[in-house]
């Protein structure tokens, strides 16, 4: 982050100050907010950090080279700003922050002192508690491509490239009965086939769960009902009357790529490669034994 300089440093050195830390938070769907632990509001950036959340953080560790730098902060939880509701919904997992010490006489003298995404996020007693990460703990995560014979990207994604709006992939329309958060049903969806939307995606497009998503586990009929089932309830309360939007499932395999997305040239698998079983394979007994292949 650098050094503290040019008007803070010097308004740091009177040694009578009025400072305050401001954070900034946003979102995976683009939500921007913005919190003080000064005792009135203050703008700059073209956000309005607000006073009346109780936000307070801890001390905050950095380090040279690529140690990761963390804190933690916690405010109240409150329906205006941060609400319970939204994190069990998920809304703020792995947002970004950003942390500023600041001149509340003067917004423009202020340093930015940490910048990161929310990692841990409990709540409990009418408060959250937020684990803040530094940049360079993304270095620490896993990287490189996986050599495997299913598809290792995701649809839709850049590797794939398949546009999940093209007509027949995609349905929008109302919840018309919903069991437990996960078992959809709809009378008269028979515009696809059995199982076309399985190991595809749910998501909200309206109502508390508008922006969540939800992965199909089953999609089959009951009679003229068709059932969507999820793996797991969506993370927010969904009722009937709800718009939704399905997405076709893609179980990675090449044959599905081939023939049902027609999309085989960005197949990102490796279907001819040797499983584990073939590094102990005894010698043929009989048959071909000219050094061919030895795929069926």
């Amino acid at each position: 982050m650098g050094g503290v300089g040019g008007d803070l440093l010097a308004h740091l050195q009177t040694g009578v100050t009025t400072v305050c830390r401001c954070w900034a938070l946003t979102r995976r769907d683009g939500t921007v907010l913005g919190f003080t632990d000064h005792d009135a509001a203050l703008t700059f950036e073209g956000i309005r950090f607000r006073a009346d959340t109780g936000m307070s953080t801890a001390t905050l560790q950095q380090a040279t080279g690529l140690s990761v730098d963390n804190t933690e902060t916690m405010g109240a939880l409150s329906d205006a700003s941060i609400s319970e509701a939204d994190i069990e919904a998920g809304r703020y997992d792995g947002a970004d922050v950003r942390s500023w010490l600041v001149n509340w006489a003067d917004v423009s003298a202020r340093h930015i002192m940490f910048a990161g995404t929310i990692g841990e996020l409990r709540r409990g007693n009418g408060a959250f508690h937020a684990e803040l990460r530094g940049l360079t703990e993304a270095l620490g995560r896993p990287v490189g491509r996986v050599y495997q014979k299913p598809c290792t990207a995701v649809l839709g994604d850049k590797r794939c490239a398949f546009d999940t709006t093209r007509e027949g992939y995609f349905d929008e329309r109302a919840v018309e009965s919903v069991q437990e958060g996960r078992v959809f049903r709809f009378a008269g969806m028979t515009g696809f086939e059995e199982a076309w939307f399985a190991f595809g995606t749910l998501e909200g497009l309206s109502g508390a769960c508008e922006g969540l998503k939800g992965v199909v586990k089953r999609d089959y009929f009951e009679g003229d009902t068709r059932v969507i089932e999820l793996w797991h309830p969506m993370r927010a309360a969904i009722a009937t009357g709800d718009t939704i939007r399905l997405v076709a499932g893609c179980d990675k395999r090449m044959q599905s790529c081939r023939t049902k997305f027609v999309n085989f040239l960005n197949f990102q698998g490796f279907p001819d490669i040797p499983g584990d079983s073939w590094l102990a394979v005894q010698p043929a007994s009989a048959g071909q034994t000219g050094g061919g292949s030895r795929r069926a």
